[in-house]
């Protein structure tokens, strides 16, 4: 229980990944906000649960939980999320930004010919909410004089996907690692560590929904994979636990690549 009377923020908590990350860090000890755009989109997917949201899940596990459902592209929405938290638990001492995806259709994707709302869009759910999110949590880490930030890069802001797509998408992951080693040269003086998290291909329930139709997961995947096996929820939120504790003290600016081995071997 390395994280007992701790506070965590996680962001696109309602599933997926997110979900993990909040069980996670309940079981470790932290009282977690959930907050998500849809705070019911895990049943949409058929994603497992063992009571009715997530927050009875955390509450099960006795620990506290509030559950928020917010925009976080809107930085109004992330500074309420702030002060909502703040009134419930009165204390902030991990940000996990997890929301956001490659929410936009694949077949658009292509740098040359990506619409502007696919692009703006991509960059809010991605990046804004992200910088929106920091920004809004900041102060009241500065005030504690500690905090952990994690946000959530992935492997396409290093390598180029099939023919080029996803663009706007690298790019916004691209543009989250390098914000958070800025991050990280700014407020160690603070007591505060920003880390990046850059999933793989990880068979969340979403992307097991999808995969075909999507063209994710398939057996040219794997065969880039050298650990022989696409990702789980899991081994993600293994390297949530190392970096919201003391396992990571000394660890800050860095993104940690969490994909099997598949960086190794870019499409």
């Amino acid at each position: 229980m390395e994280l007992t009377g701790k506070v965590a923020i996680v962001t696109g908590g309602a599933r997926g990944l997110g979900h993990a990350y909040v069980l996670r860090l309940a079981k470790l000890g932290a009282d977690v906000a959930v907050v998500d755009i849809d705070l019911k989109g895990g049943a949409k997917f058929g994603e497992p649960m063992s009571a009715d949201t997530v927050a009875d899940e955390v509450r099960a596990l006795g620990r506290r939980s509030i559950e928020i459902e917010a925009d976080l592209s809107k930085r109004e929405a992330a500074n309420d999320v702030v002060k909502q938290v703040m009134a419930e638990f009165g204390r902030i001492d991990i940000l996990v930004n997890n929301a956001g995806g490659a929410i936009t259709p694949a077949e658009r994707s292509l740098p040359s010919t990506i619409p502007d709302e696919d692009i703006h869009l991509t960059l809010d759910a991605n990046f804004m909410s992200a910088v929106f999110c920091c920004q809004a949590v900041i102060p009241v880490m500065k005030q504690q004089k500690s905090g952990i930030i994690i946000n959530t890069s992935s492997g396409a802001a290093r390598n180029v996907s099939r023919g080029g797509s996803y663009s706007v998408y690298g790019a916004a992951k691209a543009a989250v690692t390098q914000y958070t080693r800025s991050l990280a040269a700014e407020l160690g003086k603070f007591g505060i560590r920003a880390n990046c998290i850059a999933p793989g291909i990880m068979m969340t329930a979403r992307i097991k929904a999808q995969a075909q139709s999507r063209n994710i997961g398939v057996a040219s995947d794997l065969e880039r994979i050298p650990l022989g096996r696409l990702g789980e929820p899991e081994d993600c939120a293994g390297v949530i636990q190392f970096l919201s504790t003391d396992l990571s003290r000394f660890v800050t600016g860095q993104c940690i690549s969490v994909c099997g081995g598949s960086a190794l071997t870019p499409a």
